[in-house]
């Protein structure tokens, strides 16, 4: 097969920003068969180009790209105690993922009698979480009934012209990415991959994570489906309204899948296409549905405005790579660059990594998933994040909590 090279642009501050990995855990309601397991990992991997790649770097101009390889495997670990998918979520965390070397993916299998558990961690160069629920529910289907994924072939926001009209930077946000890209360019020292490695390590050992999974089941489920319906908001404005009430801030990031919007994507492609806005209220509610609807209103606000819903996508596009790869290290580990410290405290949120985030994968119907978790990417910006999925109207919320080793 002919590679092409897909350089990665709005997905480099996932290479140079640690923690960027997350998961989905789904109960499979079948009999566990070892070779149909690997079988069918091995069909889903043909299916998807960037399941079959890894990150290259042109040597003249050092942009990076995704190449196939002739052979690459996913690795599939089987591990008998799923009581322990934190532990070995952690163990894979730890040891860092190099992209160069290694799939994007890797999966852990917790077989039982008449069923079992199967964990996907992706990278987030793989793709962003609807992608990888996508890629369990092509899994789920091929395995139980030998349904075939459709072969997708890949296609990334190269720039400002993959996105909706009008997504282009306001002038004052140009002038200060432009003004840092200068800065950083007088800064001669470049990160290396290397580098960002041992840093990447280095961050995840002393920031741990802790996580917990809350269950809202059918009857609660449904009441608060009604309970939207009856004020015309969304199931996500509630879910934001109820972070904000439960932390006590007044502002949330969520994340929104753009798909339908992008020149670019193709039906079942991998990659990242999402993009991410805060909604801020600024007058405390205590009740939780006058406060849904007030971000329900910001919420359609925002996403009228292509400017304002793309914001971070059209940054990323703006920055040089090398002021990208600068940020998360120079922020949080020791190297030095007043460019990236700027860009990683003033518009990353790094600096005060006090900021709460909600991804909402939306919900399915299955009858081969019983039950799912989105394990969602732990950014440094953030205190808290939840990960929401909801699977035969059980709603399952996860909770990433950041904890700093002073």
């Amino acid at each position: 097969m002919k590679s092409v090279k897909n350089y990665v642009y709005t997905e480099r501050a996932h290479f140079m920003c640690p923690n960027m990995h997350f998961g989905i855990m789904a109960k499979i309601e079948s009999n566990y068969d070892e070779r149909q397991l690997r079988q069918s990992v091995d069909t889903l991997q043909k299916a998807h180009p960037f399941l079959q790649s890894l990150i290259a770097e042109e040597t003249d101009t050092g942009r990076l790209y995704y190449q196939i390889q002739d052979c690459l495997n996913i690795p599939v670990l089987v591990k008998d105690e799923v009581a322990l998918w934190q532990q070995d979520y952690e163990e894979i965390s730890v040891r860092g993922w190099n992209v160069k070397k290694e799939c994007l993916l890797k999966v852990v299998v917790y077989p039982n009698e008449n069923e079992f558990q199967i964990f996907f961690i992706a990278h987030h160069l793989l793709c962003d979480g609807r992608g990888l629920l996508q890629l369990a529910e092509e899994f789920a289907e091929h395995y139980a009934n030998g349904v075939m994924p459709q072969f997708a072939p890949e296609c990334l926001i190269q720039g400002l012209n993959d996105l909706p009209s009008n997504s282009d930077l306001p002038l004052i946000s140009k002038l200060i990415v432009g003004d840092a890209n200068r800065k950083r360019k007088k800064e001669k020292q470049q990160v290396t991959y290397g580098e960002y490695s041992v840093f990447e390590r280095a961050y995840i050992q002393k920031c741990k994570i802790k996580r917990d999974i809350f269950t809202v089941c059918n009857y609660e489920f449904s009441e608060i489906q009604t309970l939207c319906k009856q004020h015309s908001v969304t199931v996500n404005d509630y879910l934001i309204a109820k972070m904000m009430l439960e932390e006590n801030t007044n502002k949330v990031v969520i994340a929104a899948d753009i798909r339908n919007q992008t020149k670019c994507y193709r039906q079942g492609a991998m990659g990242n296409y999402s993009t991410a806005f805060s909604v801020s209220v600024k007058k405390n509610e205590k009740n939780i549905i006058p406060l849904a609807k007030r971000v329900a209103s910001q919420v359609i606000n925002i996403c009228m405005h292509p400017q304002k819903e793309m914001l971070v996508l059209a940054c990323y596009i703006h920055m040089q790579p090398e002021l990208i790869d600068a940020v998360a290290i120079s922020t949080l580990g020791n190297f030095e660059s007043k460019a990236g410290t700027f860009v990683g405290r003033n518009m990353f949120g790094f600096g005060s990594q006090n900021g709460y985030s909600i991804t909402n994968l939306g919900k399915i119907e299955s009858n081969i998933i019983a039950e799912a978790n989105f394990i969602p990417p732990a950014s440094p910006a953030n205190k808290k994040t939840w990960g929401v999925l909801t699977v035969n109207n059980h709603m399952k919320i996860c909770t990433s909590n950041l904890i700093t080793e002073r």
